[in-house]
C-alpha cells in the first residue's frame, strides 16, 4: 500500500486539494494521510466542513500580522517531524502558496518523491504574482510528479526542460470541486438586494495590488455605478486590514455596492453562479466562473492562465482605472462582446482531474 501525505493550508488549496482527498481514499491501494499549515484558520476550516474532510494533522502556524519569513520558518520547523513520523511515498503539494513552497523544499531535504497539483503555470515574473511565481517554480524544479491542467502548462515545462515522463495532462480540480459545492436550488438574502439587476462580483486582495492599483479598481467599480442605476456590486472583502482601508475610503458610501465578510466556498460558488460578471485579482476564480458561463475581467498585469484569455472566458484588463473602467462597460453594454464570454469553451477541464491524478498514482 502506497502511503500519501497531502499537505495545503490555504483557502484556495483546500478548495482544490480536498475533492482529491476524498478520490484517493476511495482506492484500496493508498493509505491518505492529510496535513493543512494552518496558513488560514477560519476560512481554512469552513473548506474542510464542506467536504467533510478531517486532518490528521494541523500545524497550527496561524498567527497574527504573520509575514512569509513567519510562515516558511514555522512550516519548516514543524513538518519535519510528521515526514520523519509518517514516512509517506509521495507528498501531495498544490499550487504556488507558501505552504506548498516550503513543504517541497523539507521533502527535498528529506529526498521523499513531491507531486505538485496545478503545476506548470508561470508568468515568468518574479514581482507577479508575488511571491507565488517563484513558488511554484521552485517547487517544478524538485517534483517527481507534475499534475498539469492544461496542455499550455504542459508546454511551460518541457520548455524547461523538465521530463516528460513526469508531466500528466488533468485538468483542474476545482472543476471537480464546484459538482460539490454548486446548487440548482440556490438562495442567499444579499441577492434579495440586487433584485432584478445585474450583479457584478467583486473580489480583490492580491499582495502586488495593494496601493494605487487597487485604488484604481475600485474607482473604476465606483464610475460604472454611478452611470449604470441597474448595477449592483457585491465584495466580500478581504481579511487584510489595508485592503478594507482603501475600500472604505473610495467604495463605503455607495448605495450600489455591498461590502460583506468573506463568503464560504459553498456561497461563493453560487454566488459567482448567480452574477452578471466577475471582477477580480484572484488566481482559481479565472478557472472557476468559466465554468459556470460567467465572463471574468482579471484586474492584473498578467496572468498565469493565459489559457483563459485565448480561450476567451478571461479578459486580461490590467490594472489602470480607465482600463478596468471600459472593461467593464463593454461587457455591460456589447450584448455580442457578453455572449461571445460567456458561452466561450472552458479550458480548464472537464471535472474529473482528481480521477486522472489518482490514476497516475496508482500505476
Amino acid at each position: 500500500m502506497k502511503k500519501i501525505l497531502l499537505v495545503f493550508g490555504t483557502r484556495p488549496e483546500a478548495i482544490k486539494m480536498c475533492p482529491l482527498v476524498i478520490e484517493l481514499k476511495q482506492r484500496e491501494n493508498f493509505d491518505v494521510v492529510v496535513c493543512v499549515s494552518g496558513q488560514h484558520k477560519e476560512m481554512l476550516q469552513e473548506v474542510l466542513n464542506v467536504f467533510g474532510v478531517t486532518p490528521n494533522y494541523n500545524l497550527a502556524i496561524m498567527k497574527e500580522n504573520q509575514d512569509l519569513f513567519d510562515i516558511t520558518i514555522n512550516i519548516l520547523g514543524r513538518i519535519r517531524m510528521i515526514l520523519s513520523q509518517e514516512k509517506p511515498d509521495i507528498v501531495l503539494v498544490h499550487g504556488d502558496t507558501t505552504t506548498a513552497f516550503a513543504t517541497a523544499l523539507a521533502c527535498f531535504y528529506m529526498k521523499i518523491p513531491i507531486g505538485h497539483v496545478e503545476a506548470g503555470l508561470r508568468t515568468y515574473d518574479m514581482d507577479a504574482p508575488y511571491p507565488e511565481e517563484m513558488n511554484r517554480q521552485f517547487i517544478s524544479l524538485v517534483a517527481k510528479y507534475n499534475f498539469v491542467p492544461t496542455e499550455r502548462a504542459r508546454q511551460n515545462l518541457l520548455s524547461e526542460k523538465k521530463n516528460p515522463a513526469s508531466i500528466f495532462v488533468t485538468g483542474n480540480t476545482v472543476i471537480d470541486a464546484m459538482k460539490t459545492t454548486i446548487e440548482k436550488q440556490y438562495f442567499n438574502p444579499v441577492l434579495e438586494w440586487v433584485g432584478e439587476n445585474r450583479l457584478i462580483l467583486l473580489t480583490a486582495h492580491r499582495r502586488e495590488n495593494i496601493g494605487n492599483p487597487m485604488q484604481n479598481i475600485f474607482r473604476a467599480i465606483k464610475r460604472i455605478t454611478v452611470e449604470n442605476p441597474n448595477v449592483r456590486v457585491i465584495y466580500p472583502i478581504h481579511m487584510n486590514p489595508t485592503v478594507r482601508k482603501i475600500c472604505s475610503e473610495i467604495l463605503k458610501d455607495n448605495s450600489q455596492v455591498k461590502i460583506i465578510e468573506p463568503l464560504n466556498v459553498v456561497d461563493f460558488h453560487n454566488m459567482m453562479a448567480q452574477s452578471y460578471l466577475i471582477v477580480t485579482d484572484s488566481g482559481g476564480i479565472q478557472e472557476e466562473a468559466p465554468a459556470l458561463g460567467k465572463p471574468v475581467i482579471v484586474c492584473r498585469d498578467t496572468t498565469e492562465r493565459p489559457e483563459g484569455v485565448e480561450a476567451g472566458t478571461l479578459l486580461l484588463a490590467g490594472t489602470k482605472e480607465e482600463s478596468i473602467y471600459c472593461a467593464i462597460n463593454k461587457l455591460l453594454h456589447d450584448e455580442k462582446e457578453y455572449v461571445k464570454m460567456s458561452h466561450a469553451v472552458n479550458p480548464y477541464g472537464d471535472g474529473h482531474a482528481c480521477r486522472k491524478i489518482a490514476d497516475v498514482l496508482e500505476g
